[in-house]
Formats: structure tokens, C-alpha cells, sequence
């Protein structure tokens, strides 16, 4: 099995994934102390560190209580492991374009592997461009795009595009409702070229949490 790391990793940069309306927010910070040890006969330095950032900082998990209106009264600290831990998926690709706005049910069944089985769900609409790469959300998922996504039976999604600002869709209120968590902004999802492979989104026990940012991890098959 070969093991690829799918995380955005948090840095200053996560201050750049915010909505262009969105009211200024922290840049993630990471201020490191020293602190001096003494164990036993030795002296040594330490250090730890002083970390700040909001929920969608790298890659990030939403759950259903994301919106208050789908709140499952699940939160990171409750969510059991087997819905992030190694699920079986299906990948989904597409070559999209910035700007190329709506992605409709028959797209994403036409482009589907012959067996869409699994737990879990990963769109790459964007080939190897980054969602940071293109227009802000101006690729998107269409309410019968979601409608899908939803009858495959999935419980987790993993997709560098979700809604449009210009023409909302209610994504997330739909996957939500039917209980599909969204792990949203990976990368290098390019890179996987087994059409089922194993997912794993880990996150922090955070008690009260309905959002946080998430190790997004991929086993797939050794392919000649």
C-alpha cells in the first residue's frame, strides 16, 4: 500500500482560504517559548508552543452541527472514529476549469468508476489545480450533484469544490442533513490513482467543536 498525505498544512496562508466577504480573521500564529528543563544531572531546553487559528485553518473537518440547523449533536470529541478512520472509497474525477460554475448529477455519474461503493466519497473536479488556484468557489456543486453524492450511501466527502457565493446551492445544509461530514480545502488529491482507496480523516478531540482542522490521509493500492 502506498500512503499519501492529502493536508494543507496550517501556516500563515490559512488566513487566504476565508470568503472574500468574510470580516478580517487571525492569521494562524505560532509563537514558541523555551522553557529550561532540570533532570537530574541535566540541563535542558524545551520548547512549547502558544498556537492560534480558526476552525477552517489547512485542511479542515465539518460535521453536521457545522450548521446549527443539522446539529446531530455530535461534536469532535463524540464523533467515533469509524466514521474517519480507513474508509473505503470511491474517487471521482474531473477536469474543470476556473469559472466553469456548475457540476450536475450526470457529470459526476459519468465520470464515476463502474462501481461507486465505499464510505466515502472524493471529488477531485479540479485535476491537479489547487481550490485555491482557481476563481473563489467558481466551480461548484449543483443540488443534483448533491442529491448523488447522497444516495451512494457515503458518510464522509472529500471534495476541493463545494458551493458558489453567485448562484448558492445549499450544499452543505444537504449533505449535512443526511448526516454526510465534508472535509474540505485538500490537496494532491491528483495523486490517487486507485479508484478505491482507503480514507482517514483524523482530528482533534475538541470538546464543543463542529469544525476543526483534520489530517486527511490516503492508502492506495501499489499499481503497476
Amino acid at each position: 500500500m502506498k500512503l499519501i498525505d492529502l493536508t494543507l498544512a496550517i501556516g500563515p496562508q490559512s488566513l487566504e482560504q476565508k470568503a472574500p466577504a468574510d470580516p478580517p480573521q487571525p492569521r494562524s500564529v505560532l509563537a514558541t517559548r523555551t522553557w529550561t528543563v532540570r533532570g537530574g544531572e541535566r540541563v535542558y531546553r524545551a520548547r512549547v508552543h502558544d498556537m492560534a487559528h480558526w476552525s477552517m485553518a489547512g485542511t479542515y473537518l465539518d460535521l453536521p452541527g457545522h450548521i446549527a440547523e443539522t446539529d446531530d449533536g455530535v461534536d469532535a470529541a463524540a464523533l467515533p472514529l469509524a466514521r474517519l478512520y480507513r474508509l473505503p472509497s470511491t474517487v471521482v474525477r474531473l477536469q474543470r476549469a476556473s469559472g466553469s460554475g456548475r457540476i450536475g448529477a450526470d457529470e459526476l455519474a459519468g465520470a464515476a468508476p463502474s462501481e461507486v461503493s465505499g464510505a466515502a466519497l472524493v471529488l477531485n473536479a479540479l485535476g491537479e489545480r489547487r481550490f485555491d488556484e482557481i476563481e473563489y468557489r467558481s466551480v461548484y456543486l449543483g443540488r443534483d450533484a448533491v442529491q448523488w453524492i447522497a444516495e451512494t450511501g457515503i458518510h464522509l466527502l472529500v471534495s476541493d469544490v463545494y458551493e458558489s457565493d453567485a448562484e448558492p446551492q445549499g450544499v452543505f445544509p444537504a449533505l449535512f442533513e443526511r448526516g454526510i461530514c465534508a472535509v474540505c480545502c485538500p490537496v494532491e488529491l491528483h495523486r490517487l490513482e486507485d479508484p478505491h482507496p482507503l480514507i482517514t480523516a483524523l482530528a482533534p478531540r475538541y470538546t464543543g467543536a463542529t469544525q476543526v482542522p483534520c489530517r486527511l490521509l490516503a492508502e492506495q493500492a501499489d499499481l503497476p
